[in-house]
This record gives C-alpha cells, structure tokens and sequence, in this order.
C-alpha cells in the first residue's frame, strides 16, 4: 500500500460558533471559497461547511461537506471525517496570529469523494487520506493523497 498525492485543497471558512451542548463544544465553519490542485483534479470549492465537535480531551471531530467544481466542468460532492488536536500552533492560527504547519498537530480526514461525471469516475471507488494544517483568515489547506 502507498500514498499518491492526488491534489492541495484550500479553504476560505466564516466561523460560526454554536457554544456546549450535551455532546461537546460545537462550531461550524462556513465554506466561502477555496481551491484545489492537482494534476488530476483542479477547480473551486463551493458552499459547504464543517460541524466540528471539541471534546473535553483536545480533539475537535471533523463533518465536513462541500462541492469541488472542476476547471473542466465536473461537479463532485466532497465529504470527510477526521479529527484534529487542539495544540499550540492550531489555536494560535485559530486566533489569527499565525499559521500552522503541517505536523504542528495530529490532524487527519478521510475525503471520500462521489461524481456521476464519467471522466472522474475513478474517484468512487477510491480511498483518500488528507494530513491538514490551519491558516489564518481563518482557513485551512489540506494534502490530499489517494491509497494505492
């Protein structure tokens, strides 16, 4: 088993703090833009939102949906899961100061991603991992990689 890159996806995000409740601290995080980039798969990112989940022990729970608009035409739904550690470096991003970097925090998604496009096709029956990072803005930008 390998990992391929397969693109870079970044995102524009508006925060939209929920405050507790009885499963956690919740947020959403609007999509308003963003980008992807690969030799692939390149395009835009449309509307979408993440509805993270902070636990008491340091992790927020990634549920995240958006749409990936292709530079050719292609419309492909983009959802994942994952989890990130609230460290240093992501809160420091999180409050504008600078950004992370990737390997400053344990932050992982699986991206699974479906199209009824027949040119990109293969991404239905593909399994991706994605390692994240937090930029200012705030934002975030996403390695994306296929498993082979």
């Amino acid at each position: 088993m390998e990992l391929v890159h397969e693109y870079t996806f970044n995102a524009d995000l508006k925060a939209v703090p929920i405050g507790p409740g009885p499963f956690g601290d919740r947020s959403i995080f609007e999509v308003t833009g963003g980008k992807a980039t690969g030799d692939r798969i390149s395009g835009t990112i449309g509307g979408g939102a993440d509805w993270i989940l902070a636990g008491p022990d340091g992790f927020g729970r990634l549920d995240v949906r958006t749409t990936l608009y292709t530079d050719d035409g292609a419309s492909i739904y983009v959802q994942y899961f994952g989890v990130i550690e609230y460290t240093d470096a992501i809160l420091a991003a999180v409050g504008g100061e600078r950004d992370s970097q990737f390997g400053d925090s344990y932050f992982r998604t699986t991206p699974r991603l479906e199209t009824g496009d027949e040119r990109y096709a293969w991404v239905n029956q593909t399994v991706f991992v994605a390692e994240g990072r937090v930029v200012v803005g705030p934002g975030v930008e996403y390695r994306v990689h296929r498993v082979t």
